[in-house]
């Protein structure tokens, strides 16, 4: 009989567990959390300093009585939760629903799943840590105050069902702001000048790029700025004037921590975030390798720290030695280490095992499991190797008053390149220009451009930000994203992320109201609270006793104002077909469209096109305000899809000048009118007073 209870989360990691402990363990899994605050109510006691009241999760209790009997055989209790925040919150609540002598209850932890890993852990074994608990209990508590007494203000203002998290409210005010830096952008003219050049002597072929003068580099702004310039360069001779050699050094990258591995894999593999975390749990709690059973291929996968332990070190180093040479080894530790606080006490993400080589076990994997995994491989080797060199150069050639530029360069030494791979520009032939050289001219261009916009935030863009102005921890960022597109507020279109009119409407409420909720910085100086509370130096209830004063006074204010607005639905012209009743319009989750009022006895309904007043350009028919299939707002003919006239911005009734094409409105707070067409750059000063 066995002698001892391991309980971890999930079915998968006890599978693997269980191969490393003796008849004497029996391993178990709770499937997550077995306690939480109840859904129904804010579960909060906010007048007895912020006393939470836990209960049993529905659907638990079969399984907790099942765990409580398993729990009193056993002389020892080991609680093997995930090593973080969470994971020791699970661990408290079993510790507590268990109803065993605590003295029987023990906490291990193990940052991969190994068989020396786990065996030490239960060596190791130590009690919960409160310190951690707190933090997660302050953390969730904060969420569900800000969640559950703003999210009935939004229903009073949009419509049921909407939500407003303390991360992903932040999140959205990103998105918001950057739509709105687009929207308000005015593209500026401006051209460069590229030249192609000949030394006859060696045959070399040089493109160059148009510098300014001898003494300062030149802004060119305007066609005839461009055609003065060209007029002269056409008329000049000549001539190599500097070439540079030198060295280059590229260092390798850190190993994956959660946020890296994310926008990595948005990259490179195409995953959204929460793909990206469910494939790399798969990972870390074990995968069938062929003859071996369940293997754990990766460590924990929520961490923000680059450290690795001295054996994996040793290990990754002595393979490469073994397949690359003593010479890509690198002997000079290069990585900083993070500003402010981490969760230093995991590793960075990396195999369990570096003689796993992903071609090797392949067979065993899924294609996107195989992928997943050769990145997480790739990159590991590569941060233990060698940096790659390269042989440069750099020339200047110089015709009348006026200077172009090459550069290139050549691979000397891959180092981790020989790894992670690299499509590097070759550049052999600038090593055989001589300075004083004459060369030819064989075709000088110049190319109209307008500058673009910042781009909109992919995921792993948005990431990267969210962890460079410490929002969110490492286990908050695929979570967050992945609400905020369940809540309609944002759409994603070929990795672009746009706020819909949903959003935008929940985030002018959120950024008028609750600007602290939404502000960057406060929201990042709470993880520093929380960060602190993980360490002993602040009691949890003090963060929350901090917090609520001055937000319950921003509620009441809220309440008062909005509470105040009653959004009726607008009646339209438009008649119902089934019932003769004139048609309301509603908002749904991707912004406006046509209801009977008559419901649920008529359910009629259809998408509203509102009429801009603007004659399509192409037909002449009407250009309506339309939606696509995942919310975002654009401007088309009433005669789709025999008329295929599109337009982003709103059109205006007025034609370009110059080109003849329609105008379009630019812009949200100070509006300019511009010409549709790219290509032409025409812009009006400011929009006409209506």
């Amino acid at each position: 009989m066995a002698k001892y209870l391991v309980i971890v989360e999930s079915p998968a990691k006890a599978k693997t567990i269980k191969k490393f402990l003796g008849s004497s363990y029996k391993v178990e899994a709770s499937n997550g959390h077995v306690r939480d605050l109840p859904k129904s109510q804010l579960g909060v006691n906010i007048e007895d300093d912020f006393e939470p009241k836990y209960i049993t999760i529905r659907g638990k209790g079969e399984l907790l009585n099942k765990l409580r009997k398993e729990a009193k055989k056993a002389d020892k209790v080991f609680l093997a939760t995930d090593p973080d925040r969470e994971g020791e919150a699970i661990s408290w609540h079993l510790s507590s629903a268990l109803n065993v002598d605590k003295k029987n209850i023990h906490r291990i932890t193990f940052n991969e799943i190994t068989k020396s890993a786990v065996k030490n852990s239960i060596k190791e074994a130590r009690n919960i840590d409160m310190d951690l608990v707190d933090a997660q209990q302050a953390r969730r508590i904060l969420d569900r105050i800000v969640g559950y007494q703003i999210s009935p203000l939004l229903w009073k203002k949009v419509r049921k069902g909407l939500s407003a998290g303390r991360v992903q409210s932040v999140t959205l005010r990103l998105i918001c702001d950057r739509e709105e830096e687009i929207e308000n952008f005015i593209p500026e003219e401006y051209w460069t000048i590229e030249g192609q050049f000949l030394e006859e002597e060696t045959n070399v072929q040089i493109e160059g790029k148009f510098y300014g003068t001898k003494k300062e580099k030149l802004k060119i702004t305007s066609k005839e700025q461009a055609d003065t310039i060209l007029k002269e360069l056409n008329q000049a001779t000549f001539s190599i004037t500097e070439i540079k050699k030198g060295q280059r050094i590229r260092n390798t990258l850190p190993p994956f921590i959660t946020s890296t591995l994310q926008q990595e894999a948005s990259k490179q593999l195409g995953f959204s975030p929460q793909k990206t975390m469910r494939i790399a749990q798969q990972l870390y709690e074990g995968i069938d390798i062929k003859g071996e059973g369940s293997v754990g291929l990766i460590t924990y996968i929520r961490t923000d720290s680059i450290r690795i332990s001295e054996e994996a070190e040793k290990q990754v180093k002595d393979y490469i030695v073994k397949d690359f040479g003593k010479e890509y080894v690198n002997t000079v530790s290069i990585f900083q280490k993070k500003k402010g606080k981490m969760q230093d006490a995991h590793e960075a993400i990396r195999p369990t095992n570096i003689e796993y080589i992903p071609e090797d076990i392949k067979s065993s994997l899924s294609k996107d499991q195989y992928r997943l995994y050769s990145l997480v491989w790739k990159r590991f080797v590569a941060s233990r190797m060698s940096p790659a060199k390269y042989q440069t150069y750099s020339v200047k050639i110089d015709g009348g008053q006026y200077r172009f530029t090459a550069s290139g360069s050549t691979l000397l030494f891959d180092g981790f390149l020989a790894v992670i791979g690299s499509a590097e520009e070759k550049a052999h032939d600038l090593g055989k220009l001589k300075q004083n050289q004459k060369v030819s001219s064989m075709s000088i261009q110049g190319d109209q451009h307008f500058t673009q916009p910042p781009a909109r935030y992919t995921e792993a863009a948005l990431i990267k930000t969210l962890e460079e102005n410490g929002v969110g921890r490492p286990s908050t960022y695929a979570p967050t994203i992945t609400t905020i597109l369940q809540r309609g507020y944002v759409v994603k279109e070929e990795r672009n992320l746009y706020p819909t009119e949903l959003g935008e409407i929940v985030n002018e409420i959120m950024t008028t109201y609750f600007k602290d909720i939404v502000d960057v910085d406060f929201t990042a100086q709470l993880e520093e609270r929380l960060d602190q509370v993980e360490e002993g130096e602040v009691l949890w209830k003090t963060v929350l006793r901090d917090f609520y004063p001055s937000f319950y006074k921003t509620l009441k204010i809220a309440e008062e104002k909005i509470g105040k607005i009653e959004i009726k639905d607008e009646e339209t012209d438009v008649v119902c077909e089934k019932c003769g009743r004139n048609m309301v319009i509603k908002y749904g989750r991707y912004g406006k469209f046509l209801a009977c009022p008559g419901f649920p006895e008529c359910r009629n309904a259809k998408p509203l096109y509102e009429d801009t007043g603007v004659p399509c350009p192409n037909c002449g028919g009407k250009v309506m305000i339309k939606k696509t299939k995942k919310g975002r707002t654009y401007y088309g003919c009433e005669h789709n899809p025999e008329c295929n006239f599109m337009t982003w911005n709103r059109p205006v009734n007025k034609k370009c000048p110059i080109c003849g094409e329609i105008l379009v409105e630019k812009g949200r707070k100070n509006k300019k009118i511009i010409c549709n067409n790219k290509e032409c750059g025409y812009i009006e000063e400011s929009l006409p007073e209506s």
